[in-house]
């Protein structure tokens, strides 16, 4: 009997467990002995579930932390290591390759045609060359113009189980106690609470298989709301990918950035409103030389306060809490609560000294965080650290820029202003390419 090939998944807790499912899952070729896990604080040491992993594992699929890599090869007797989470530079997948080369074992990367399904369905893909280029505004752009049209719709967002897998299998969330049933992280919510507040539904989990067949059930067209700079995991009718002039350049420096760049259908520049024109030109010249046939959309983010609380917080001491995931693996050191206090002259705080716990230790992961809060919440213990660092920051105000409501999750001591955004497409728009693919 020809000897199983043994297998390591190199992940995040998401992708990993998508590759797992659509590649090795009853595969009696390959034999995965272990994930390992990074970027995504608390989930090591966790197990993938035998409930899940089929008829092929009588036991649980452990979790590793990634820096323990290079023993795990040799007590586990690997034979080849599969790259499989989001948004790192092409520099530091080739090191992750360099550490398996040199411990003697396969470095792969699995491609497209292995890893989307395909749906019954329409499928619009939005997904972006790095994490916190404005995907969720584009996803719920989309959105708004299929429900203007009457079209059955459903979103499916990219994984991010981080609790218990056997019970996030499928979730369907299409209202605040979907939040509780599914015991969701802040991280989570700040993706799906924007879909509620609109009134649509947003599926996640694990099994996107699986998902994809409760989706069909009732929508006509699937949109994809992608996570990171991920590949999407259904085979996209229409493929949106979204590039941020703000880091101009790396939409050809990030795995799997630059797929999503070079595959995509259309490319939506976005923040022209706040990035300089050498930049956005530089990312137009990528364009026509690395994906000339993709169509262009420029479009503003603008940015949403009112002009009472604009007035309110004229002159005083701001803290401002931002996305936790653009701040971090996605290396921005502002986002859209950084930029109203700097428009509206206000006085920001840096909230570095007052951080605790998890928090702290943020600050010294990622030194080019100064002037803002990145809102983490993967477990309960750090969304109390998360409060308390607010609640101890000296400050007049708190600037919310993440996209969910945090005073519904934390008990805050102070007055709390709301940043929305959305996209405005200056030119040709969203709605002109669902027209000329005949998807409305």
């Amino acid at each position: 009997m020809k000897k199983k090939v043994n297998i390591a998944i190199l992940g995040a807790g998401g992708r990993d467990f998508h590759n797992f499912i659509v590649k090795y899952k009853d595969n009696a070729k390959y034999d995965v002995k272990f994930f390992t896990a990074a970027q995504i604080p608390g989930i090591s040491e966790r197990v993938f579930p035998k409930k899940l992993a089929g008829k092929l594992y009588l036991r649980d699929i452990p979790i590793f932390p990634e820096e323990d890599l290079p023993r795990l090869i040799k007590k586990y007797g690997i034979d080849e290591c599969v790259f499989s989470y989001s948004d790192i530079s092409h520099e530091d997948v080739m090191h992750k390759a360099s550490i398996c080369i040199a411990n003697g074992v396969n470095f792969i990367l699995l491609g497209a045609n292995e890893t989307m399904i395909k749906s019954k369905k329409k499928v619009i893909s939005v997904c972006a060359v790095r994490t916190g280029a404005g995907k969720s505004p584009v996803s719920r752009k989309v959105a708004e113009v299929l429900k203007r049209h009457g079209k059955r719709f459903v979103a499916v967002r990219h994984p991010m189980p981080y609790g218990d897998l056997n019970r996030q299998e499928v979730q369907r969330f299409a209202n605040y106690d979907d939040f509780a049933r599914h015991g969701c992280t802040i991280e989570e919510r700040e993706e799906y609470e924007p879909w509620i507040e609109n009134g649509m539904v947003i599926y996640a989990g694990v099994d996107y298989g699986k998902i994809l067949r409760e989706a069909e059930k009732e929508a006509d067209i699937i949109i994809w709301d992608g996570g990171n700079n991920d590949l999407p995991f259904y085979r996209p009718d229409l493929h949106i990918v979204v590039a941020d002039p703000h880091r101009a350049g790396h939409e050809l420096k990030y795995h799997p950035g630059e797929a999503n760049f070079r595959m995509a259908d259309v490319i939506l520049i976005n923040k022209i409103d706040s990035a300089s024109k050498e930049n956005i030109k530089i990312v137009e010249d990528n364009v026509k030389r690395f994906n000339k046939n993709a169509g262009v959309i420029k479009a503003k983010s603008e940015l949403q306060v009112s002009d009472v609380e604009k007035r309110i917080m004229k002159g005083k001491r701001v803290l401002i809490v931002e996305d936790g995931p653009t701040l971090t693996h996605g290396g921005m050191s502002f986002g859209a609560g950084f930029l109203v206090a700097k428009k509206n002259g206000l006085k920001i705080v840096n909230p570095e000294k007052y951080a605790v716990g998890s928090i702290k230790m943020v600050y010294e992961k990622f030194p080019h965080l100064k002037y803002v809060l990145p809102a983490m919440g993967y477990g309960n213990e750090q969304i109390k650290e998360l409060e308390a660092t607010i609640n101890r920051t000296n400050c007049d105000f708190v600037i919310d820029g993440t996209p969910v409501k945090l005073g519904k999750l934390l008990k805050i001591n102070k007055p709390i202003v709301e940043v929305g955004y959305c996209i405005k497409e200056s030119g040709l728009k969203i709605e002109d390419v669902l027209m000329r693919k005949k998807i409305i």
